[in-house]
């Protein structure tokens, strides 16, 4: 499957939840380049990257037929340029419905995580997406085991209760 995470999304009833824990991502993207060249998007839709027409439509699609989308974020402190593109772009995400929150590095150190960023799916199925350590993926899995769903449900809820909304959130 070429878009996993479009088809976990299209099938869920009820919840999509996304961990991200990585600081960098995709570091070669042009529209990175393009922002830390100085592009800023203003909460300006007509200033989005291109792919975010498509991520934006499915994500209100989404929403608006039940299904909650939220989005946790583990951070370190300082933040990464790529963490602060992020943060930037992040006002899209919320404006498509996403809910969207922020938890600093420290504040999760004592949380059990999954070792790689993940979606879940209606507490049902998990994808895992691997990545280089430069912050390509490499490669993704899906799980279904009760164990994973268990674990990946707990860490993404101790991680959300304590996590800040990405409106109250500052960037250090």
């Amino acid at each position: 499957m070429k878009y996993p995470v479009r088809e976990g999304i299209a099938k869920a009833r009820h919840s999509a939840v996304h961990l991200e824990m990585r600081d960098i991502y995709t570091p070669d993207d042009p529209e990175f380049a393009r922002w830390r060249a100085g592009h800023r998007y203003d909460n300006d839709p007509a200033k989005l990257p291109d792919y975010w027409g498509s991520w934006g439509d499915l994500a209100t699609e989404t929403v608006l037929r039940g299904v909650a989308i939220r989005r946790a974020r583990i951070v370190s402190e300082p933040v990464t340029d790529y963490i602060r593109y992020e943060h930037d772009l992040t006002f899209a995400n919320v404006a498509a419905g996403e809910q969207v929150r922020w938890l600093p590095r420290r504040e999760a150190a004592d949380l059990p995580l999954p070792g790689t960023d993940l979606w879940m799916f209606d507490k049902a199925s998990v994808l895992f997406t691997y990545f280089s350590g430069v912050g390509e993926v490499v490669d993704r899995e899906w799980s279904t085991e009760p164990a994973v769903i268990e674990l990946v449900s707990s860490a993404f809820e101790a991680v959300w209760e304590r996590a800040t909304p990405h409106e109250e959130y500052k960037l250090v």
